[in-house]
């Protein structure tokens, strides 16, 4: 019959909960990106109503905003208008450039023309995001987090809207970044989760 002293027993417990107290040191929890996915999402739509493109595009994946941030930011900022022709030969009117005219000889009035600003543009509520969900791997996009940002659009004379977008982001170069959005319908929100619902069809 074997016999065990007490030292013994006490050397084999410490070591035992030396060996449990490194493996749980190693299993650390897994941080819980659920905040900063939530301002990535925020500040991207928020750029977004605001057009600033150059935001828009730093928080775009590189998939997404199709190169650069500096070519994204081209590619979505309107053109700007063609400067007057100094050539007197371009400069002298066409007859093609004149107005048409009717039988009494009298012009039609100019049509009023959509501006980027003033009347003619809706306001647009805070953003505000909810509902971060994972989403799986698509044939277009990697696996990640969706975020749905809904808020308020106003065109003059006219009752609010609320829009509803849905976004995927992932981990990108350390930071997240807007890889999908989708718009989310009536038939979207009628599913278990409209976010996944929304991703998956883009």
């Amino acid at each position: 019959m074997k016999r065990y002293t007490a030292s013994a027993v006490v050397t084999v417990a410490v070591l035992m909960a030396a060996g449990c107290s490194s493996d749980s040191a190693d299993k650390k929890p897994k941080a819980d990106p659920t905040a900063a996915v939530l301002t990535a999402a925020r500040s991207y739509q928020e750029a977004q109503n605001a057009e600033d493109w150059q935001a828009v595009c730093k928080l775009r994946s590189e998939r997404l905003r199709f190169g650069t941030v500096e070519t994204c930011v081209e590619d979505n900022t309107p053109g700007k208008p063609s400067p007057s022709p100094t050539d007197a030969q371009d400069a002298a009117p066409s007859p093609y450039d004149e107005p048409p005219r009717y039988a009494d000889g009298s012009t039609p009035r100019p049509r009023a023309t959509r501006t980027t600003g003033g009347p003619d543009r809706a306001d647009l509520g805070p953003v505000e995001a909810s509902d971060v969900v994972e989403v799986p791997a698509g044939t277009e996009h990697p696996a990640g987090y969706g975020v749905m940002v809904t808020y308020t659009v106003q065109w003059p004379g006219k009752p609010p809207t609320t829009s509803l977008r849905a976004l995927r982001l992932i981990k990108e170069s350390g930071a997240w970044a807007v890889d999908q959005t989708e718009d989310v319908s009536d038939a979207d929100v009628a599913h278990g989760s409209a976010v996944l619902t929304a991703l998956s069809g883009g």
